[in-house]
């Protein structure tokens, strides 16, 4: 790579991070030519894309956005995640793909909203629900008090009708 092939790289992937909500570092170590079509092909379907970079320039990218804090995980062979159109379905899309893998990729780091995540902080992400799921949950929980206080209202109007219908028949036989 000559030098300007590298400046236009540098300026390329600082584009893409800021575009990116999340990023996560990886070690793409044991992975061959066909593994890594494959895990390009699972991660752009969960709407992100895989970059291998070269440590140093990654970092002279990274500096100008502020992530120092990653610079220790570049080390070693590196690729990056970038997730453009979620957080956790890039995460959940490496890590089922490293199960099938002999655990290949390896998180390194992750960073997300400015903060940098650790290794573990990243598969706890990836355990996590896709949005629509938790998205759903929220809305049964907030559901489901609505609910309560509805049939318990109805429980007392049918209630209210049934003592109405006793009324009724104690005055018709007492007439």
């Amino acid at each position: 790579m000559n030098r300007d092939q590298k400046t236009a790289f540098v300026a390329d992937f600082r584009d893409k991070v800021k575009r990116a909500p999340v990023m996560y570092v990886t070690d793409f170590t044991g992975l061959d030519v066909k593994s890594m079509t494959q895990l390009r092909r699972t991660l752009k379907e969960a709407g992100a894309e895989y970059l291998v970079v070269k440590n140093r320039l990654a970092k002279l990218a990274l500096e100008d956005l502020g992530a120092e804090e990653l610079f220790d995980s570049l080390q070693g062979p590196s690729g990056v995640v970038l997730g453009y159109e979620g957080v956790v379905e890039p995460a959940k899309a490496l890590a089922d793909f490293a199960k099938e893998h002999e655990d290949k990729p390896v998180f390194k780091a992750g960073f997300l909203d400015d903060k940098v995540l650790t290794a573990d902080e990243v598969v706890r992400l990836a355990k996590l629900p896709p949005r629509e799921q938790l998205l759903a949950e929220l809305a049964g929980a907030m559901q489901a008090p609505l609910a309560a206080l509805a049939g318990a209202l109805e429980a007392k109007l049918q209630e209210m009708a049934g003592l109405l219908d006793a009324l009724k028949e104690q005055k018709s036989e007492g007439a």
